[in-house]
């Protein structure tokens, strides 16, 4: 009897703690977070030099809701590139007030060896690539200010 007693309550406890990891992992509250006024999207972070180079590259799809958040840690001119990316992308550049100061809209891949660089031509903090059209539908200009959820 104690045995049967001490397996369920070992398996309580291991269920318990795998729900509590999945209601943290998906949590909306845990997840990095771009917001423009009304609009968010959860993002994932391209920080280290591998990251930034790999960006979307390859990726089908993309939610709607969902993109990926460049960091630039000093602030520098960054040149952006649709090779290897199979999805449009609207890119945005952000400097350090959190303003949003260029966008490249409707930013289609490129399948061939020699693609466009695109360049917002200022030193920026941040490049966050959203679907393309995602911009216009939402209403997104340069001069409009970007709210995260934490700090980056």
């Amino acid at each position: 009897m104690k045995k049967e007693f001490l397996i369920i309550v070992l398996l309580s406890a291991i269920l318990l703690l795998i729900f509590i990891i999945i209601l943290f992992y998906f949590c909306p509250e845990n997840q990095d977070q771009v917001c423009f006024e009304d609009n968010c999207f959860f993002v994932e972070l391209a920080i280290t030099p591998q990251e930034q180079a790999q960006g979307l590259m390859f990726r089908e799809s993309l939610d709607s809701d969902k993109g990926m958040l460049f960091i630039f840690e000093n602030g520098e001119e960054s040149s952006f590139w649709m090779k290897n990316t199979l999805i449009a992308l609207d890119i945005i550049w952000i400097n350090n007030d959190k303003e949003v100061v260029f966008i490249s809209k409707n930013t289609q891949p490129c399948n061939s060896d020699t693609c466009s660089i695109i360049n917002s031509g200022v030193k920026t903090r941040y490049v966050l690539e959203l679907n393309g059209g995602i911009t216009d539908k939402i209403g997104l200009e340069v001069g409009d200010k970007v709210i995260f959820n934490k700090e980056f």
